[in-house]
């Protein structure tokens, strides 16, 4: 059995690009890789600002401790966040896939420490979750308490967001 091939952006635009070479020498070609906001997203935003990358270690969908990374750009301006990276999919076992679980803390994680830098912009491509919070758990990393009807903060997860009573954003 053939494993599906999945090629990056830019790979499948040199490909095209090779292919119209083929046909067309004389032709010229300008390769603009792009992405859906989810896996891929990091490098091309990274690459095209000419910014570097940031790794640290972060929560992932299961608050397990994962390498997280994301983009300053050139400028050291705006914060490139991919969430796929550290609450993206592919880091949970198919076995434990249940998004009432799983959380985007370390999203939240990812863009204090872009904070921290001095970033002020941020994008934030959210394809490729393993989540359905709402962004609730990168809001706790980020100091939100959410707070359920006696006063008491909510756990992470999609499944905590129906006790959730009041919203403490001091």
């Amino acid at each position: 059995d053939a494993l599906p091939i999945c090629l990056t952006s830019e790979e499948a635009g040199s490909a095209v690009m090779e292919g119209i070479k083929t046909i067309f020498p004389d032709c010229e070609t300008w390769l603009f890789p792009i992405a859906d906001g989810g896996e891929g997203m990091l490098d091309i935003l990274t690459s095209a600002t000419k910014g570097k990358y940031r790794t640290l270690p972060a929560h992932g969908p299961l608050m397990e401790l994962v390498q997280g990374r994301y983009g300053i750009s050139g400028d050291g301006q705006t914060a490139l966040i991919e969430m796929a990276a550290v609450s993206g999919l592919p880091l949970v076992p198919e076995d434990k896939r249940n998004p009432m679980l799983t959380t985007t803390y370390g999203t939240g994680e990812l863009i204090l420490d872009a904070l921290e830098q001095g970033c002020r912009h941020f994008i934030v491509g959210i394809g490729g979750s393993a989540t359905n919070d709402g962004g609730a758990g990168m809001a706790q990393a980020l100091g939100v308490k959410l707070l359920n009807d006696a006063g008491e903060q909510v756990g992470l997860g999609g499944g905590a967001l129906g006790e959730v009573a009041h919203v403490d954003v001091s």
